[in-house]
């Protein structure tokens, strides 16, 4: 016979209560078993039995028979004293803790005692102000106050080596040495945040800075057959460096002296990024000594030499910084996170990550962060099966991506984690922004993103932080009211792009036909997109081929060094003078051939002399300069500030029929702010006819081949070659086969 002592909780709200019990897989097995006695807890049942494993439900017989909804199971495993609770279906082998409050109480003692640059935990979706405290938050005191977010759990215990590790399951228990964590109300008012504050750890020391928690309860079983699992922190800002372990590690983010108290970030129509992958950008760079190639500090290395300001971009696009389980290679590109607020080891410490935004506000750089928020890495997952609820993988997940398990973003409590990852990033380490990676519907819930903008930007916290998706295909629920929305990578513009410079079909439905063609110079606006704002234009990413390598895959005639090149200065061009944001990928400023998924980067040597990248830095810096290449509002157009003169949609000379585009902007009522931009896709030369929007001279600013810049940038002048005079109509324009050019009003006529 088996004897097993089952306690039910004090807050059940019965009378007179009993215990309803059955076999699994056994018809007609049932029995119901009287308390035995009360203690503080709760009544208690005291069971023999035949079978080690039943299941059992508790009801009362008071003036009317009614039943608890919960069902839950016994198994061995468990021993012969459990106890239960009323919120949820969980059988413990330890008596659960009690809730002792609520973390708004909590929080009012620690709040004031927040360090400077340190972000205490505070989100709450649903509006009811939870303050979490969740994470390991050092403060001025000296103390370190422990928040773990588990709704199922009975006991958890801070573990770290300022304990040697100490617990109830340790080999040889030192109970003077344990951490208890005491249970809160938090999230919705219902008891699921654990908190602990002890003087015990350093984070100036690694010998008293690393930490886990030891969770009794709501966890898959163990190697003992025990629901007892060592827990790494869902907001750990770093782990510690022994890989076999991952411990997490206590971070003071307040030691680090910013100097960058008058930067501000630039408004999304100031954007022009630049994608790069912190290992891959440096690691292979010759100019770049061997101990800063492929971390931080080799990034921050090019930054002072001025690499990115003689580039002209004005913000650096980060991909992932987030620790990933994958080695450093050529293919390892960081989308396989374990960890949303850490730092990728490899990369450096936090204080290096700072140092880099330092750096680059103090050159006049945004500096946006990617968050992989839609799925994390199945190899090291510390979410997996954290809080165990019956579902795969347990409660932060539902479901699964082509790139692994998606996480719950519908639910608020996740909600919350991301979004504090988010805040955690802008107050401790000034970032400006966030490109979200996959967030079309099917990978994400859109109310979260909704949420995280409201939470982020309306909320005050940072009104002017940059917030991208990548919504492949585009959506347009995620405009909001159009100029404060969510800046998306267009898919139609890129793919569209490709198809024109391959001269054939792209990824199988996008051709190069005039079709859409007017589209996708104006930011998609009868696609997805409300605002210029919302539209970042690109034909170069890390998840594609790069144009050289991409060209060459159609064969024929653009397998050759020259036409691939020519190509090459195309897409670039068509990208920076496209109306939204312009974004390139590293490499792409020098015509790096590369498959898709790459982050190697073979810089070419004497990079000065190379009249690829002299050509592009021109180029790039005329978007900089001339607001008439930044068109930017809900619709050009309508307001005066855009015409079309070329079209395939207009008479034939005109362009009509051909994939040949061009227009002229107005940005202000000066007349120097004039500009025309004319761009031919076709692979052999087009005729036209131009109309000049006012008399006078308009200087060539840049074609396919060179840029020449007017003073003080450079010495163009109403005297060059290039410089069209007219009345303002000009017959007979012959635009070569793949070719781009801008113009400038310079002055009137004699």
């Amino acid at each position: 016979m088996y004897q097993v002592k089952v306690h039910a909780p004090h807050n059940l709200g019965f009378t007179s209560p009993f215990l309803h019990l059955w076999y699994p897989g056994h018809n007609g097995a049932i029995q119901d078993f009287e308390v035995a006695g009360w203690d503080d807890y709760g009544p208690y049942f005291e069971l023999t039995l035949r079978r080690n494993y039943f299941c059992f439900k508790y009801g009362d017989r008071g003036n009317e028979q009614r039943w608890e909804q919960v069902e839950r199971c016994y198994g061995q495993h468990l021993g012969h004293e459990v106890w239960t609770v009323a919120e949820h279906n969980e059988v413990y082998p330890v008596r659960p803790a009690p809730v002792v409050g609520t973390t708004l109480e909590f929080a009012r003692e620690i709040l004031p005692l927040r360090r400077k640059n340190h972000y205490l935990p505070e989100t709450d979706v649903t509006g009811a102000g939870t303050v979490s405290l969740l994470g390991a938050n050092y403060l001025q005191d000296g103390t370190t106050v422990f928040g773990f977010f588990h709704p199922r759990a009975a006991q958890v215990y801070v573990v770290g080596n300022f304990n040697n590790w100490q617990s109830p399951y340790h080999r040889n228990p030192e109970p003077e040495k344990f951490i208890p964590m005491k249970l809160y109300r938090g999230y919705g008012g219902k008891p699921n945040i654990w908190l602990a504050r002890t003087a015990l750890p350093d984070p100036a020391d690694e010998q008293k800075n690393a930490y886990q928690f030891l969770v009794v309860g709501g966890v898959p079983l163990n190697d003992q057959q025990q629901p007892v699992k060592l827990a790494k922190d869902p907001y750990a800002r770093r782990y510690a460096p022994d890989y076999n372990y991952n411990n997490c590690q206590l971070i003071d983010p307040s030691t680090y002296e910013w100097h960058d108290q008058s930067w501000q970030t630039p408004p999304v129509d100031q954007l022009i990024l630049y994608e790069l992958n912190i290992y891959g950008f440096t690691d292979q760079d010759p100019n770049i000594p061997p101990e800063l190639a492929g971390n931080f500090q080799g990034t921050i290395h090019r930054l002072r030499e001025g690499y990115f300001n003689d580039l002209g971009v004005t913000a650096l696009a980060l991909m992932p910084t987030s620790e990933a389980p994958s080695a450093l290679g050529p293919d390892r590109l960081g989308y396989d996170p374990c960890g949303f607020m850490t730092i990728e080891r490899d990369f450096g410490s936090c204080d290096d990550f700072r140092a880099l935004v330092d750096e680059a506000h103090q050159r006049g750089l945004a500096v946006i962060v990617d968050q992989v928020f839609n799925h994390t890495s199945n190899y090291f997952n510390p979410l997996w099966e954290l809080i165990k609820d019956g579902t795969p993988g347990g409660f932060y997940f539902s479901g699964s991506t082509p790139w692994g398990n998606r996480v719950a973003t519908e639910k608020p409590e996740v909600q919350n984690m991301l979004i504090d990852a988010c805040k955690m990033f802008i107050k401790e380490y000034h970032v400006d922004g966030f490109r979200f990676d996959a967030t079309h519907s099917s990978w994400m819930d859109h109310g979260f993103l909704h949420r995280l903008a409201a939470e982020i930007k309306d909320s005050g916290f940072k009104p002017d932080c940059i917030i991208i998706a990548e919504n492949l295909p585009n959506e347009p629920d995620l405009n909001l009211k159009g100029y404060n929305g969510y800046a998306q990578w267009c898919d139609a513009f890129h793919d569209k792009i490709k198809a024109l410079l391959r001269e054939g079909v792209f990824d199988d439905w996008t051709d190069d036909s005039p079709a859409n063609l007017g589209s996708i110079f104006y930011f998609c606006k009868d696609f997805y997109a409300a605002h210029t704002n919302n539209v970042i234009n690109y034909c170069e990413s890390h998840d594609e081929h790069s144009v050289p390598y991409e060209v060459a895959t159609r064969g024929d005639g653009l397998i050759y060094e020259e036409a691939k090149e020519r190509k090459s200065r195309l897409g670039l061009f068509a990208t920076m003078v496209a109306m939204g944001q312009p974004m390139i990928y590293m490499g792409q400023e020098f015509g790096v051939a590369r498959p898709r998924n790459r982050v190697d980067l073979n810089w070419p040597e004497f990079l000065e002399h190379n009249a690829y990248f002299q050509w592009a830095c021109g180029l790039i810096n005329l978007r900089r300069r001339y607001p008439g290449l930044r068109i930017s509002g809900y619709d050009p157009e309508q307001e005066g500030k855009f015409k079309w003169i070329l079209a395939p949609w207009l008479e034939a000379k005109y362009a009509g029929g051909k994939c040949v585009i061009g227009w002229t902007t107005k940005p202000s009522e000066l007349p120097w702010e004039r500009m025309v931009v004319l761009l031919n896709f076709e692979p052999y030369a087009v005729t036209v006819d131009l109309n000049f929007p006012l008399p006078g001279h308009w200087v060539k600013l840049a074609d396919i081949d060179r840029v020449s810049d007017l003073p003080p940038r450079g010495t163009n002048s109403i005297q060059e070659p290039g410089t069209i005079r007219t009345e303002g109509s000009f017959p007979g324009f012959t635009l070569p086969s793949s070719s781009g050019f801008i113009y400038k009003w310079e002055r009137g006529l004699d």
